[in-house]
């Protein structure tokens, strides 16, 4: 299939076209800067909320003063919730898909995303429990070697969903709207194209 391609008056966000719900679930992270990295990759793929739980983010946050992780300040309007328990948190019809690596769990170039989908990540320095494991409909890894940051594994697991879904933008009028105001470059068959 290839992509749905929107006008200007449907661009706005391509990602708010879907009626797809992305949850996205933090088992007891560590640090405010992968947080903040994941609530920036969250805004930028159009995630609907995110919930973590565990005490250490609620100490680390406010002990120390962080550089500003979340440049697009998701974190105003995505929801981010300590909570108890996450599968209590699984939005109705939504697959849970924990993301970790785990024996015998599916690479994730051969996993096909859920349209509805809640995604729990282990902390930064542990795992997903089994029994959060034993309650997922699937079990994915990224196959790199040796393992990757929490944020960058949000990130990536995100992009392959993007990548993979027939409902996304793909004009420079994206590119225009979301780039650093610093950026103003052009690739040089563009301007040949535009005159």
């Amino acid at each position: 299939m290839s992509p749905i391609i929107l006008d200007d008056k449907q661009s706005e966000t391509a990602l708010e076209l879907t009626s797809h719900h992305v949850a996205i679930g933090l088992v007891n992270p560590k640090t405010p800067v992968n947080v903040g990295g994941i609530m920036r990759a969250s805004g930028c793929y159009g995630v609907n909320e995110v919930f973590y739980t565990g005490r250490r983010y609620d100490f680390a946050v406010k002990a120390d003063i962080q550089y500003e992780v979340d440049k697009k300040q998701a974190a105003k309007t995505i929801p981010l919730k300590g909570v108890e328990s996450l599968l209590a948190q699984v939005p109705q019809g939504s697959k849970v898909i924990c993301v970790d690596l785990v024996v015998g769990a599916i690479p994730l170039p051969q996993f096909i995303h859920p349209d509805n989908a809640f995604y729990i990540f282990g902390p930064e320095d542990g795992t997903i429990p089994q029994q959060l494991i034993d309650a997922a409909d699937d079990v994915v890894y990224v196959p790199t070697k040796g393992c990757m940051n929490l944020a960058a594994s949000v990130n990536v697991l995100l992009y392959d969903r993007l990548a993979k879904s027939t409902e996304h933008q793909t004009d420079d009028k994206l590119i225009m709207k979301n780039r650093d105001t610093n950026n103003r470059t052009r690739v040089k068959h563009w301007l040949k194209k535009k005159s």
